[in-house]
């Protein structure tokens, strides 16, 4: 019952309170505060929502996973932990995002409770599998976020620097997560999965840049 409760916690925060980071929001030391044309602008938005809602899911993912953790015939608490902890530092990408829409005049996606749900339900259903499976999905997931992060790198505005800080910060930030699941004994997700994955996260964040 705890952890039920613990996990509608933690979708009600990622959903309806204004995330708080832990760590500063990233900048670029003496960067020019270029003012963004109104097409600029426009552009960042809908990139920055596209990873607000990437973080929307993170979240959710790792509380489904740490979830079914702890409803395990042997719960695995170490597990639990380290999502837990994975959990927390994605907060500061949330945070960091939301923060970025406002400055930019720009609003989340709409679809917000869906993302966290069907994500929510993907997590739980791999942490239902088993410890290996469960990180190897964390390690899947990450890698396929860090390919993506690297693609709004390219596609942002070159004088949108106060956004560019903030994806780079997360990329290296799912990259290090990706590397700490692989080394907590995560397993290789076969390819109809990892496909499976690429095409869910594809549809995702079509519909988030506009919806």
């Amino acid at each position: 019952m705890d952890a039920l409760i613990s996990a509608a916690d933690s979708a009600l925060r990622t959903l309806f309170a204004r995330p708080r980071a832990s760590r500063p929001c990233p900048t670029v030391p003496e960067a020019p505060d270029a003012p963004l044309s109104a097409e600029d602008r426009a552009m960042s938005g809908a990139l920055m929502r596209v990873n607000h809602v990437g973080e929307v899911c993170a979240q959710a993912l790792y509380a489904g996973q740490s979830l079914a953790a702890r409803q395990a015939a042997h719960p695995d608490l170490p597990l639990a932990r380290h999502l837990d902890e994975a959990g927390r530092e994605e907060t500061d990408h949330l945070a960091w995002t939301r923060q970025r829409l406002d400055e930019l005049g720009a609003r989340p996606s709409w679809l917000n409770p869906l993302w966290y749900a069907g994500a929510f339900g993907l997590g739980w259903v791999a942490g239902r599998v088993g410890r290996a499976v469960s990180l190897g999905f964390v390690v899947e997931t990450e890698r396929q976020v860090e390919a993506h992060l690297a693609s709004h790198l390219d596609r942002l505005p070159a004088a949108d620097q106060a956004s560019r800080a903030i994806v780079a910060q997360m990329k290296d930030d799912e990259a290090r997560h990706a590397r700490e699941a692989e080394r907590a004994g995560a397993t290789a997700m076969p390819a109809p999965v990892r496909g499976l994955m690429r095409a869910a996260a594809k549809v995702m964040t079509t519909v988030a840049h506009r919806v």
